[in-house]
């Protein structure tokens, strides 16, 4: 089949391969202070093009000097949301498929989680519970203070119990072990959260943001559950609703012994 003006197939694919990445673009940067940036670029390139356009010598030259450095003002403009953006494309699945995922593979270690996550709720003791997948979070670990312990349900309540010294800040944990506790998560700057919640929700949503864990959130002062995943955040979950959750991503590994040849009939 052919197109009129001579127009192919690899020119149509090149067109839904731009306006697809174009769109990324605009949801990575959605509620984001740099749709808000990226507006003000595009109203400056609407300037230029005028200027162009109408001889206006002086404003023409001043635009194409700041032209030169353009690249380099939107790196450091965009520098958080260009690092949210390329940490997300460089998560990949593959590491999952060969293991590398740090994730409870017992069924134990999540109830453990889960009772913990339950009893805060019930006595509204505030906590941050951060579940390490496939992204490292060794530059968080090492603003809070190492553990290195079994995950148990009477640790991660004596650590989140208000008065102690380690109830600030958020629970590391991978695998079945608590790395570290009373740790700095980065704050989430999206204008999408809503404005009635306090620091511990935006930082669970700012973790998320920066990487692929999961991170449970319990209010201090309605005992609400959240759950924060890939920059959104559920919530109010119930008991059941987090433990669905929990065991549809942490599913405990099933070894199936496989055999290369099939046996023969005697």
């Amino acid at each position: 089949m052919s197109f009129p003006f001579g127009i192919s197939w690899i020119d149509i694919a090149d067109v839904l391969i731009v306006a697809f990445l174009l769109y990324q673009v605009f949801v990575w940067l959605k509620g984001t202070a740099g749709m808000q940036l990226l507006r003000g670029l595009l109203i400056i390139f609407v300037i230029y093009i005028a200027s162009q356009q109408l001889g206006l010598r002086t404003l023409n030259w001043l635009m194409e000097r700041f032209v030169t450095v353009l690249l380099i003002v939107i790196v450091i403009v965009f520098q958080p949301e260009l690092r949210r953006a390329l940490e997300r494309l460089g998560r990949s699945r593959i590491l999952s498929r060969l293991g590398i995922e740090f994730v409870p593979k017992s069924s134990a270690i999540v109830r453990q989680i889960i009772d913990a996550v339950e009893k805060c709720s019930l006595e509204k003791i505030g906590g941050l519970i951060v579940l390490e997948r496939s992204t490292g979070l060794n530059e968080f670990i090492e603003s809070g203070v190492k553990i290195d312990a079994p995950v148990s349900e009477e640790l991660l309540i004596t650590i989140l119990t208000k008065g102690t010294p380690l109830h600030d800040g958020a629970i590391i944990i991978q695998g079945d072990r608590i790395l570290a506790a009373g740790c700095l998560l980065p704050l989430s700057q999206s204008q999408s959260i809503d404005r009635r919640l306090g620091t511990r929700h935006r930082a669970a949503v700012g973790m998320s943001e920066q990487s692929d864990a999961l991170v449970i959130a319990v209010s201090e002062q309605t005992g609400a559950i959240s759950v924060s995943e890939n920059g959104g955040l559920n919530r109010f979950l119930t008991k059941e609703q987090l433990e669905e959750r929990l065991f549809d991503i942490y599913k405990p590994q099933e070894k199936k012994v496989k055999f290369p040849f099939k046996r023969r009939k005697k």
